[in-house]
């Protein structure tokens, strides 16, 4: 059985190519949450400081909540949804995200809004997307052809940056207008239109199988990260990832203490600053198959992985004025260009090289564990820009990335196929 090399990516054909009914509806929901999410972008925070008079603390807490609590709440979750069809999962979450963030809207008509009831909805809608996020790609590996996964994954990428251009502006544009949770009634609404949108894939979906016995059920808390520690390229690819999303998060802080507190930048000008590179990202995911079909998989991933890293250290040296503005651009939009390429390639090969029956868990131990190590970053970066400047905090933050790139597989290597894996892991 010939072996798949990492550099060896079946991309062949069009990137304008069908992809199928039920990838259609798949694809309409993720797109329906993700403009979503846009628009509710930054919700809860704004609320507690607008309408709670939050401070920093309460703040910070609301945000830290969401990644901690509900990362751990998740993990049980993983096994759970392994053996469920998928698609009544994805319903439920989104489901269960529509209600729950619908209650901010009902409690503060009714004057009842409180911090508590935002901690609530913080860790409810961050598990529920953990869940989400993994059933949907266990079901995604199930309706494309393995050819045909980076295709897949471009387009929700390029969705996602899509969403991310135009959502932040015109929820800002919208709150201002229409008062504090009118954003947080659109990102509902669209949890609610995802939930229809998968219920509208249809076909049949088997129910998979559990091959161990009950009393082997706690055991499969683990067996997420088992899969993924045990794969040489996933483990060092994980590390790459958690780090460096968790380097790049926990840098937002201080850089909007230090644009909006120190340097004088209108909120307005904040918006602007990080809406506009997200143009990046939509040519990026676009450009990342027909550069791997040009360059290969390897080439490409090892390039951008190391072009990304480079490019935070400079929002240390931002300045006021116009020429500040424009650095940010800059900066940012060369660092979510480089994402744009490297997270569908990353993704399609995640999803390729895990066995059929440890997806769901080992994409839900990947999200956990970026969330509790942005989670952590976030809070040392947090302490160590109080204890110095917020100008070190990212300047430490940004050479600290620039090491990243240490954990991304230098060489192509012999890994083995999916049937071998199944093998290994049955």
């Amino acid at each position: 059985m010939r072996l798949l090399e990492w550099g060896d990516a079946p991309v062949r054909g069009s990137g304008d190519r069908s992809l199928g009914r039920r990838f259609g509806w798949s694809w309409t929901a993720y797109a329906v949450s993700a403009y979503g999410s846009g628009l509710g972008f930054g919700a809860l925070p704004l609320i507690a400081v607008r309408v709670l008079h939050a401070g920093p603390a309460e703040v910070s807490a609301l945000s830290a909540a969401g990644l901690t609590v509900g990362a751990l709440i998740a993990v049980p979750l993983g096994p759970w949804m392994e053996f469920r069809r998928k698609r009544p999962v994805m319903m439920t979450m989104d489901l269960i995200r529509f209600a729950v963030l619908a209650t901010v809207p009902i409690a503060f008509a009714l004057g009842l809004l409180g911090f508590v009831q935002l901690l609530i909805v913080s860790v409810v809608t961050a598990a529920s997307e953990i869940t989400f996020k993994a059933a949907s790609g266990a079901y995604l590996k199930s309706i494309v052809p393995q050819e045909n996964l980076l295709i897949a994954n471009a387009r929700f990428e390029s969705t996602t940056w899509t969403a991310q251009t135009v959502g932040p502006p015109l929820g800002g544009a919208a709150m201002g207008l229409l008062g504090p949770v009118v954003t947080v009634v659109m990102d509902a609404t669209s949890y609610l239109l995802s939930a229809l949108s998968v219920k509208a894939i249809g076909g049949g979906e088997a129910h998979p199988v559990r091959e161990h016995p009950a009393a082997t059920r706690p055991r499969e808390l683990l067996d997420g990260w088992r899969c993924l520690f045990g794969h040489r390229q996933l483990r060092v690819l994980l590390a790459n990832s958690a780090l460096t999303s968790g380097l790049l998060l926990a840098t937002e802080p201080p850089l909007i203490v230090l644009l909006v507190g120190h340097l004088g930048f209108a909120p307005w000008q904040y918006g602007l600053a990080f809406a506009l590179p997200c143009v990046g990202g939509l040519i990026g995911s676009r450009l990342s198959p027909p550069l791997t079909r040009r360059f290969g998989r390897h080439r490409v991933m090892l390039t951008t992985g190391i072009l990304r890293a480079c490019w935070p250290v400079g929002l240390a040296f931002i300045g006021p004025g116009i020429a500040g503005l424009v650095l940010i651009v800059v900066i940012e939009f060369g660092l979510i260009l480089c994402i744009g390429v490297f997270m569908p390639l990353l993704a399609t090969y995640r999803l390729e090289q895990l066995p059929p029956d440890r997806v769901a868990r080992a994409l839900s131990a990947w999200t956990i564990t970026q969330r509790a190590t942005t989670a952590t970053l976030t809070a040392l970066g947090g302490v160590l820009a109080s204890l110095t400047t917020p100008r070190t905090a990212i300047a430490v933050g940004g050479v600290l990335l620039l090491a990243t790139p240490l954990l991304l597989p230098r060489r192509e290597q012999h890994v083995p196929t999916e049937p071998e894996l199944v093998a290994d892991t049955a």
